[in-house]
């Protein structure tokens, strides 16, 4: 009998005893997702199906928004449209917890949502977590600038422990008068610097997890600079763990012509120069991509930030394309652990979750875990992988995670190609309209939204 049959023996075992860290539902959940996707995209390397079962976003949280961006995906008449009431927006966040399962996630978003009143944010940011979704408010984050209480309330009294701020050079409204018509991202990096003091400061106060996310709508005219804004974000990747670029898309109100010549390769080549120093290209770095769903729609690398005490930080990817080891050690795992998420979970759940996966799989830890781990550590350091634990412990040397994703939306003439509709087929980020679940790119470019804009004013505002 080899090693692996012991430890799915065990397993059963001890399964009997000790509930699953992934449950029965999610994993029937994620079963159905990779059934849905085209065989060709049912890859390695590929998480919706394996990981996750998609994402997911409201609509009508707030349509209306105090910016006035040269890319925004909303229509014209948004700034009238008055909110979704409050149990319609539960009625969405059921709708995709039926869809997601428990820890999916959810965006809550449309316009900007810090404009509703705080109240009825936290009631929405709180049922959502009730139910099981794991909800990312979606902001400009100025209005955390000028009230640091109102992010501090939505962390302690709606539990929320996911925000993303958008920040670029395609926002007009910006608190501040060198930021309100900044023409480079290079004038935006004071502003980035606040907001990250800003998340330290919150964090230590409250004594609570925030993670941070930062999205950047990508133009003709500030692609350039994505080096650059890579390289701040290792410097700072104790307060922010992703980064998701966002070529714009001609859709809604955005001004004509943003980013026409913008391609997938010519983005990626930029974000290894970001993240390698200019030593690697994209095609090397895209043996360590990730897709979820359809590759031309999101592809995303994660990793870690090293960066010992006086020296310059350095990106490594946390599974290698290239190496077959890798590659073998993340399908077991998928097969063994898939969809388990440790998001929702307090640290002693944490804890509790950790002990279950180390009854169950004691030697897959042991024989694949474990040296997958070593390893990976030892590529990081150069040399030992002893000496890196050392100094990560010691303080010396400071170890963050950190996630760079693009994502690519479409507008109505892509969509209406045959790989535009082979896209929309394989979505893996939708919204929940009249009960029935839409692509995030259908929603923006079809006249979705518009659609759903008009029954809410018909049926009146809060």
């Amino acid at each position: 009998m080899s090693i692996h049959s012991i430890d799915n023996l065990m397993a059963r075992l001890v399964g009997k005893f000790v509930s699953p860290p992934v449950s029965m539902e999610t994993r029937n959940i994620l079963r159905n997702a990779r059934e849905n996707l085209p065989d060709r995209f049912r890859t390695d390397n590929q998480f919706l199906g394996q990981q996750y079962a998609g994402c997911s976003a409201t609509i009508g949280v707030m349509p209306r928004c105090d910016f006035a961006c040269r890319g925004c995906y909303l229509d014209r008449e948004a700034n009238r449209i008055p909110p979704e009431s409050v149990a319609g927006i539960k009625q969405q966040l059921q709708v995709i917890r039926d869809w997601l399962g428990v820890g999916g996630n959810v965006q809550i978003t449309d316009g900007e949502a810090t404009l509703r009143p705080i109240d009825e944010l936290i009631d929405i940011i709180r049922y959502a977590r009730d139910i099981g979704l794991v909800p990312m408010l979606m902001s400009h984050g100025d209005v955390f600038r000028k009230s640091p209480q109102m992010l501090k309330r939505l962390m302690l009294e709606a539990g929320l422990t996911e925000v993303s701020i958008h920040i670029d050079t395609t926002q007009r409204g910006r608190n501040g008068q060198r930021y309100k018509n900044a023409l480079s991202e290079q004038q935006l990096m004071p502003l980035r610097n606040e907001f990250a003091q800003l998340i330290r400061d919150i964090r230590k106060e409250t004594g609570r997890t925030l993670e941070v996310a930062t999205t950047f709508t990508v133009t003709d005219k500030n692609i350039q600079e994505i080096p650059e804004v890579l390289r701040w974000m290792t410097r700072n990747a104790d307060t922010f763990k992703m980064i998701s670029f966002q070529p714009v898309a001609q859709v809604g109100r955005t001004e004509q012509h943003l980013g026409k010549s913008i391609t997938v390769d010519r983005l990626w080549n930029l974000i290894a120069a970001g993240l390698c120093n200019g030593n690697k290209n994209a095609t090397e770095l895209a043996l360590h991509q990730k897709t979820f769903g359809h590759p031309d729609c999101t592809r995303f690398v994660q990793g870690f930030v090293i960066t010992p005490r006086g020296s310059t930080p350095a990106f490594h990817p946390l599974y290698r394309g290239n190496d077959s080891n890798d590659i073998r050690f993340i399908k077991v795992l998928f097969q063994r652990i898939g969809g388990i998420s440790f998001r929702r979970f307090s640290s002693l759940e944490k804890m509790q979750c950790l002990i279950k996966l180390i009854i169950q799989n004691p030697i897959f830890i042991l024989f694949s875990g474990i040296p997958f781990a070593l390893k990976r550590l030892r590529d990081m350091d150069g040399k030992s992988a002893t000496r890196l634990a050392a100094a990560w412990i010691s303080g010396r040397t400071r170890i963050h995670y950190l996630s760079i994703v693009s994502h690519h939306f479409m507008n109505e003439a892509e969509i209406e190609t045959p790989v535009g509709q082979e896209r929309i087929s394989a979505c893996a980020f939708k919204v929940p309209i009249n009960d029935t679940l839409v692509s995030m790119c259908e929603v923006n470019a079809l006249g979705h939204r518009k659609k759903y804009y008009e029954s809410i004013r018909s049926t009146g505002s809060l």
